[in-house]
């Protein structure tokens, strides 16, 4: 298990923001950050990393201590054994894909792994192209494969799926979600995407304002009685149907169909099979905007 404390005072905006953190990721585990942006969940990500120093802070891993504020211990990044999976894949763009992999391996690492990584990812036809020539996809798999190349204690994902299409993100989900339980990874997620968090994570921490506000499993945070705040989901329009002044949408979210009430002027754009974010604020769902 890795035991993570955190304390850091940002100067940004006029009130600065005070993040004081403390939880435990267990082995093996896929878990996941979530809250609204400004809450410190890339500058925690950070912290655990080593690529912003704490306040004051206790990171404790089952090999090794890599951080403990009290005694002057402050483990450099390059000695973490973190994987790291930005929202910009950070690709070197001087060499091939092959070379970015190769450029991440450890003594320990052998070529057959690699490989390995390289079929799993689906980079078999992609290895001696540039990335310049990739999709947005294709560099995240290629980021993806880099960081786990190192055969991390730990891997972070920074929102990488967020700029991605619907079609691109379910697939590396699902290329995400083997390779953790492959590889036996212990995983931290950052990201805003309830239907993504249920699917990959097994454990949610809610960050607001800096403070832990809530941790347990998906299905237990995201119940219809917990979402009395804003949040936004996935959907997909199943039918439109007028009814008197107003319109009738059925949108399926997950494996279940929500009626949402709507203005002619909301639903001008909107056609059946559409994906669309949904909102909700004090249980009242409302269109949000078309999902990419």
């Amino acid at each position: 298990m890795i035991q993570i404390r955190l304390e850091k005072t940002l100067k940004a905006g006029e009130n600065g923001l005070k993040i004081d953190v403390e939880f435990t990721i267990q082995q093996g585990m896929f878990a996941c950050l979530y809250g609204p942006s400004g809450a410190g969940k890339t500058s925690t990500l950070r912290m655990i990393s080593g690529l912003l120093q704490p306040d004051r802070g206790f990171i404790n891993t089952p090999k090794n201590l890599w951080l403990d504020s009290d005694n002057n211990i402050s483990t450099n990044p390059k000695n973490r054994n973190i994987g790291y999976v930005f929202q910009d894949a950070a690709l070197f763009p001087n060499m091939t894909v092959l070379e970015n992999l190769e450029y991440a391996l450890t003594s320990e690492t052998d070529t057959k792994y690699l490989h390995e990584l390289i079929e799993l990812t689906k980079l078999d036809e992609l290895c001696h192209r540039k990335p310049n020539t990739l999709s947005g996809g294709q560099k995240q798999r290629v980021a993806l494969a880099r960081a786990l190349a190192q055969k991390p204690a730990l891997l972070l994902l920074d929102e990488p799926l967020a700029a991605l299409d619907s079609f691109s993100r379910s697939e590396l989900q699902g290329c995400l979600l083997q390779i953790h339980k492959k590889f036996h990874l212990t995983t931290l997620l950052v990201s805003h995407d309830i239907d993504e968090i249920v699917k990959l994570s097994d454990q949610v921490f809610v960050l607001d304002h800096g403070k832990l506000t809530k941790q347990g499993a998906p299905k237990t945070i995201f119940t219809q009685e917990s979402l009395n705040a804003n949040f936004e989901i996935k959907g997909k329009v199943l039918q439109i149907e007028q009814r008197e002044t107003k319109f009738c949408v059925t949108v399926l979210i997950q494996e279940t169909q929500v009626q949402i009430w709507a203005q002619k002027s909301e639903i001008q754009k909107l056609k059946v099979g559409n994906e669309i974010l949904v909102g909700a604020k004090n249980f009242n769902p409302f269109f949000l905007k078309p999902s990419k």
